[in-house]
Parts: structure tokens; C-alpha cells; sequence
């Protein structure tokens, strides 16, 4: 696959996830006949959100949209994941911590917005911190899978869930009661909304024993925008078989709905190398891992979905997000002070 390279700089920051933007009305207020949500990872949510658009003329140009989050402003940080659901677009924090640990309760959220709401001014964010509730339901359906998580390393474990427990515990947080010392620290990198309404979550880490990535689907996330929310429950765990290479790890990093029914989805290293990462030093088969493009469909029975390859992207490490688009495809990199597109 040959892929033309398109580079913009959003506010200094580094991309996750593509997201197609459905509104016209956003699209015409920009003059553009196509365009993208990506999400910036660092920062609180309402200062991270950013469209990629192509214009009418063909040129492509980024754009940084001004939102405001209310009363959750400067709350959140490290938005990972999009995801289209009845109208609105969704985004969801990594539910995970810095790269030496601990858990970061700021990434424990989910945000939403209305897209025509981007085409008209100042973008209304809605925010809803879970205060561990998501991380909660994930373990507890992990606990019960029919495949079997790869047990954390000692210092994955220390350093990310104990650390956790006793910061928690200290300032007398609440939450600490939705954590226990043998819980999976969860690396959320991928979301999508099913024909039923629930949401998968696709984890970057944990992976299964065998290092192939898991998904989670969760039922109940529109609920928690409700005046009085309601929580998230897990209504199964899945993992993703036959695309991983022999001898490695690989968590999800993007994915996406297929017209057909399946997802499209990107696969790729559990954490970044040569940046700290207390993952890797537990387990280095998942660090120099390139990324794949593949597809699958869950399974009508069972927990196993079987994966096909796409495309190898080698030698890409740091493919954050994919779409499949009018028959061509889209990727978005990971890289320093910059967003990269790359259009297939």
C-alpha cells in the first residue's frame, strides 16, 4: 500500500484516534467536503479536540476547536478514543497513568459532544468523571472470561495499582473501595458503539496470556449523561485471534465500524519504547511491535474473534487511529509535536 503523507501541527500536541465527521452543517461551515475528529493526548479533553479537513479545493488544513467542559474544565486528561453514537461524538480517556504509574483518576472519563455544535461557536463539552467505576466493571469481566488475562509483572503491579491504593487511601478518596490489590491496570485506545448501543473498549494492555488483544463490551454509557447517571456493566470480554505475530504483544490501538457488520481496527505495541514504560520492563515482547491494520466480527458464540490482516504497516510503531473512507484508507500517527496523516 503506497500512503501520502499530510502534516499539520494542533496546538504542539500529538494525535489519537480518526473519527469521519458525519455533520454537513460542520462541514460546510469549515468549506470542506471531508473531515476528521482527532482527539490531542495531552491536556484536559476541551482543549484537545481537533478536525483534520479537506477542503473543497483539496487542500487539507487542521483546525483546533475551542470547547468548554462547564464546571469540568482542567478535570480530565489524556483522551484516547471516538466513537459515533446516536448523534453525538464520544470521547474516552485512557483509564490508565503515566508511564511509571499510578492509575490517573483524570483519565478515569468519559466526554460527549454534538457535532453541529461544533459549526456555531464555543463547543459545549459534557464530561463525566467514573471515579474507577469502568475500570471496576472491565476487571470483573475479566475475572470471569473465557480466556485468560496475562498476569501483570511485579512492578506493572506495584507501581500501578498498589501506588494507587495507597495515594487513594491516604487522601481518603472514595474510590479506593473500586480498586483491589490484584486488579489489571486497563490501557483504554479504541472505542465503538454496536447496533445495540453498547460500546466496545479495545485495551492496549491487558492482553490475554497468549499476547493477543482484548476488547470489552460495556452496556450502559449513555446512561451515565443522565441527571441522575447510572454506571456502566460489562456485558462480555473478548479477545482477538490469529493477527498477532508469534512471540509478541499486541494491544489495540484504533478501531472502527465496518459497513458490513465487522470493525476495522489497528493492533499494535502495549506502550512506546524508550520512554520509561514500567509495562515493558515486565514485558518486553510488546515493545517492538509494528502495527497492523486488521478486521474482524464478534463472534455469535464463544469469546474469540477471529482477526484478518489488512495491511502490515511496518514500519510504522505508532499508528494511533484508522478509517476506512469512500474506498480509500486513513491513518493517523503518534508523532513528536506534530499530527500525521496518511492517506491511502
Amino acid at each position: 500500500m503506497t500512503l501520502r503523507l499530510l502534516e499539520f501541527v494542533v496546538g504542539g500536541n500529538e494525535a489519537s484516534d480518526l473519527l469521519p465527521v458525519r455533520s454537513a452543517a460542520l462541514l460546510r461551515a469549515h468549506g470542506a467536503r471531508r473531515g476528521f475528529w482527532t482527539v490531542l493526548d495531552e491536556g484536559p479533553v476541551e482543549h484537545c479536540l481537533a478536525l483534520l479537513l479537506e477542503l473543497d479545493d483539496g487542500r487539507w488544513t487542521a483546525h483546533h476547536v475551542s470547547a468548554d467542559a462547564g464546571t469540568e474544565n482542567g478535570r480530565t486528561e489524556d483522551g484516547e478514543a471516538l466513537a459515533h453514537h446516536d448523534g453525538w461524538v464520544y470521547v474516552f480517556g485512557s483509564h490508565f497513568g503515566s508511564k511509571g504509574g499510578p492509575l490517573r483518576p483524570r483519565r478515569a472519563f468519559v466526554a460527549r459532544f454534538r457535532e453541529d455544535d461544533a459549526a456555531t461557536g464555543v463547543l459545549p463539552v459534557r464530561v463525566v468523571r467514573n471515579r474507577f467505576r469502568v475500570h471496576r466493571a472491565v476487571n470483573d469481566a475479566l475475572t470471569k472470561a473465557a480466556f485468560t488475562p496475562l498476569p501483570p509483572g511485579d512492578r506493572v503491579r506495584s507501581r500501578f495499582v498498589e501506588a494507587t491504593l495507597v495515594r487513594g487511601t491516604a487522601r481518603a478518596k472514595g474510590w479506593v473501595n473500586r480498586l483491589n490489590p490484584d486488579d489489571l491496570p486497563l490501557n483504554v485506545e479504541a472505542a465503538a458503539f454496536t447496533p445495540a448501543g453498547t460500546v466496545l473498549l479495545g485495551l492496549r494492555f491487558p492482553v490475554t496470556v497468549d499476547g493477543e488483544p482484548i476488547l470489552v463490551e460495556l452496556a450502559g454509557v449513555p446512561e451515565m449523561f443522565a441527571d441522575v447517571p447510572a454506571w456502566p456493566t460489562a456485558v462480555a470480554a473478548y479477545a482477538l485471534t490469529g493477527v498477532t505475530p508469534r512471540g509478541a504483544l499486541t494491544g489495540f490501538r484504533a478501531f472502527a465500524p465496518a459497513p458490513d457488520g465487522g470493525y476495522a481496527a489497528v493492533i499494535g505495541s502495549i506502550d512506546a519504547l524508550g520512554k520509561g514504560s514500567v509495562l515493558l520492563d515486565d514485558h518486553p515482547a510488546g515493545g517492538d511491535v509494528t502495527s497492523r491494520h486488521v478486521r474482524f466480527r464478534l463472534p455469535s458464540q464463544g469469546h474469540l474473534a477471529a482477526g484478518e490482516l489488512v495491511a502490515d504497516l511496518a514500519p510504522f510503531h505508532h499508528v494511533e487511529g484508522l478509517a476506512e473512507l469512500d474506498g480509500r484508507c486513513f491513518y493517523v500517527t503518534d508523532e513528536d509535536h506534530r499530527v500525521a496523516l496518511w492517506v491511502g
